[in-house]
């Protein structure tokens, strides 16, 4: 992927991750916006169409994977929602609120632990110590220490932006909590066992969901 954006990277991870056919590139899409503004994507419906603008901030696009963590987990939020937006029209099928956030979640854990992501981004924390002398990188070399960190990071050490008891703060606060329980079926099940080529049928099963079997898949964990 040598010349690509980081969006754009973070696109073919997410794309080859699920197996997903074309969709359209989504730095076409992005509009930098500065200050204190955070990833937003903006949809309208007009006559029969969907019209998108996906909002990244400008110094998380510029810094790329030197960015902080939440720098980086912006872009890849951003850029699930862009994708599973474009995938659930291909498909015609509907996509809920819940449904964004709770796939962007599971996308962000999946990049982070198990997917392109994995040898870039360093979790905030000491230096962790690398297994490469032991297993060559990518989805089979699972670093147990690294994974704990990420989810400590992601579903654990978690600020809202929204009050609980708000509608906007309770679905944050759901789709982290089945995220946190999907992450860790995906540990306990497959990436402690080294069963990697269900780890990814799994993940693509859940991503091919609507919300209600999105749901019913993270609560059997």
């Amino acid at each position: 992927m040598p010349g690509a954006t980081f969006p754009g990277r973070i696109q073919q991870h997410l794309a080859r991750t699920y197996a997903l056919d074309d969709a359209p590139a989504v730095d076409d899409f992005i509009r930098p916006t500065d200050g204190r503004a955070r990833e937003a994507l903006l949809i309208r419906h007009a006559d029969g169409d969907i019209e998108v603008a996906l909002h990244l901030p400008r110094r998380a696009i510029t810094r790329g994977r030197e960015g902080t963590f939440d720098e980086i987990c912006q872009i890849v939020e951003g850029v699930s929602h862009f994708i599973y937006v474009a995938e659930r029209a291909r498909r015609e099928l509907p996509a809920t609120q819940l449904e964004l956030e709770l796939q962007a979640e599971v996308d962000k854990y999946v990049l982070l632990v198990h997917g392109g992501l994995a040898e870039e981004v360093e979790p905030p924390g000491p230096p962790l110590r690398r297994r490469r002398e032991v297993a060559p990188p990518g989805p089979a070399c699972f670093e147990p220490e690294r994974a704990a960190r990420i989810r400590a990071h992601l579903f654990e050490r978690v600020t809202f932006m929204d009050p609980p008891g708000t509608e906007t703060g309770d679905r944050y606060r759901i789709a982290n909590d089945l995220a946190a329980r999907f992450a860790g079926r995906l540990e306990a099940e497959f990436a402690r066992r080294g069963r990697h080529a269900e780890l990814f049928a799994a993940l693509r099963r859940f991503y091919a969901a609507g919300q209600t079997e999105k749901i019913a898949l993270a609560r059997a964990a």
